[in-house]
């Protein structure tokens, strides 16, 4: 496999594979279940497993008139709020009806007798999968396009009203990023391997600076590139997928992750930081900024802040990485490759916060 710095990921992660044993699934119960359950559904099935790396394992079914998605949790025992695939149908059923971009929610299992664990059922969304933020084989004039669309359809997630479509009780819609903040400091204390004086700064920091949140919307979490599908015959999004860690929450959070992408380095997947986005028609940062604000009505945030707090959040995240790869319990060269970013993820937070008055 190539080095990750240059690796193919449309090459590695688009398309599927023969089931492998250890995640095949009972056929005969499942055909029972999608037939007392799917609308139009009609047997018989043929099943392949997506080569992506999911948390949630994701099978691609083809039947004779139609072609679904199964999600399912994995096997084993799981965390309380880990690999939440009945969160995830439930965004795709309340968004899918009001014409919001995701594959159709045809039905969510909760009974594990079926395949062995809980598991939704949903439409294949038939476009394309791109991996690399600097769209390699497209022109200037669709690699625009393909950004303006990615950042209009945040911007109408975040406008969805959430009384209205059901999912008012998805989450706590206030005080996102203090709750945020207060979990990934814990988390990060108790994987804490070394002392770096930037992060406890950070720590003391963040919670007493947080801007006013204005809006509370539903926020997907993890809106890059790669969880998104294009039509194949224009530069539009097709459908939003990996709905695991959406909830509600400060829009501005969600807005600003995805915008990490444009400083983040080039990596062969959404980071495109360093890249001369003018010369490639890739919106620059001040313009995605305004676009985003114009479809939403939404004041210009304090982008230095939430840099500060995204790349504060990953460190958390990653010093986790680190810890289990320090026990000996992560041992994949990758796991290690990561556990390498938490110092400068830290010095890059520390950096933003400077700018935003540390």
């Amino acid at each position: 496999m190539a080095d990750e710095q240059t690796m193919d990921y449309e090459a590695e992660m688009v398309g599927t594979v023969d089931v492998p044993d250890a995640d095949k699934l009972d056929e005969g119960r499942l055909t029972e279940w999608m037939a007392a359950n799917v609308d139009g559904f009609a047997g018989p099935i043929n099943m392949t497993k997506f080569k992506g790396g999911q948390s949630n394992p994701t099978y691609r079914i083809d039947t004779p008139s139609q072609s679904y998605v199964l999600r399912r949790q994995p096997f084993g025992k799981l965390l309380p709020s880990a690999h939440a695939v009945d969160r995830e149908y439930k965004a795709m059923a309340c968004l899918g009806p009001t014409g919001f971009p995701v594959p159709k929610a045809y039905g969510l299992c909760e009974d594990k007798d079926v395949v062995g664990s809980m598991f939704f059922i949903m439409g294949l969304a038939d476009g394309r999968s791109l991996w690399n933020g600097s769209l390699p084989a497209s022109d200037n004039a669709e690699r625009t396009n393909i950004y303006n669309s990615m950042i209009d359809t945040m911007a109408d997630l975040h406008k969805a009203d959430v009384n209205a479509i059901g999912m008012d009780d998805f989450g706590k819609p206030t005080d996102y990023c203090a709750r945020q903040i207060s979990r990934w400091s814990k988390q990060y204390k108790l994987s804490e391997t070394e002392v770096i004086p930037e992060m406890d700064a950070l720590i003391e920091w963040l919670p007493t600076t947080i801007p006013d949140q204005h809006a509370s919307s539903i926020v997907h979490g993890d809106y890059r590139l790669d969880n998104l599908i294009f039509c194949k015959d224009k530069p539009e999004v097709l459908a939003v997928l990996d709905w695991e860690l959406s909830t509600l929450g400060d829009p501005i959070g969600d807005f600003s992750y995805l915008m990490l992408n444009w400083i983040s380095p080039v990596d062969g997947r959404a980071g495109i930081g360093g890249l001369d986005h003018k010369a490639l028609g890739i919106p620059v940062m001040e313009q995605a900024v305004e676009r985003y604000v114009a479809r939403t009505g939404f004041p210009v945030p304090p982008m230095d802040w939430y840099f500060s707090y995204n790349l504060f959040r990953l460190a958390g995240i990653i010093q986790g990485i680190k810890k289990r790869v320090i026990d000996g319990t992560a041992s994949s060269a990758h796991a290690k490759k990561m556990s390498d970013r938490v110092v400068p993820l830290v010095q890059r937070s520390y950096e933003f916060a400077k700018k935003a008055g540390l």
